[in-house]
C-alpha cells in the first residue's frame, strides 16, 4: 500500500509560478510511475504530466507542455511539479497518482493508477 500526499498549492497571480510536491510513503516508490491529474470544478479529472520510475521519461498534455515541468527525488520518495506562467484556466485540484508497473509516457488516464493523494488546490487570479 502506498500512500500520497500532496502539498504546495495556494493562490498566485497570473503569470506567477508554483511548486507542487508529493511525498510517498512506502520502500517501493522508486517503483512507481508517478503522475499528476487535475480537475476543475464541474469537469473531469484531466491529465497533466506524466514521468517514468527512473525519472528518464516524461511526457505532458498540451495545455502545459513548456510551462510545468514533472521531477522526481526516489531518495526522498517525493515528485514535484513545477508550474510556470500560471493561467487562470490552471485553476484546479491537482492530484498526484502512482502507478504499480512502473510508469509509462503513454498513461494518461486515471485508470491506470493504482494509487491517489488527496488532493492539492491551486488557484490563479486573473
Amino acid at each position: 500500500q502506498v500512500q500520497l500526499v500532496e502539498s504546495g498549492g495556494g493562490v498566485v497571480q497570473a503569470g506567477g509560478s508554483l511548486t507542487l510536491s508529493c511525498v510517498a510513503s512506502g520502500r517501493t516508490f522508486s517503483n512507481y510511475g508517478m503522475a499528476w491529474f487535475r480537475q476543475a470544478p464541474g469537469k473531469e479529472r484531466d491529465f497533466v504530466a506524466v514521468i517514468t520510475w527512473s525519472g528518464s521519461s516524461t511526457y505532458y498534455a498540451d495545455s502545459v507542455k513548456g510551462r510545468f515541468t514533472i521531477s522526481r527525488d526516489n531518495a526522498n520518495n517525493t515528485v514535484y511539479l513545477q508550474m510556470n506562467s500560471l493561467k487562470p484556466e490552471d485553476t484546479a485540484v491537482y492530484y498526484c497518482a502512482a502507478d504499480r508497473s512502473g510508469g509509462n509516457i503513454y498513461y494518461t488516464v486515471t485508470g491506470l493508477y493504482d494509487y491517489w493523494g488527496q488532493g492539492t488546490q491551486v488557484t490563479v487570479s486573473s
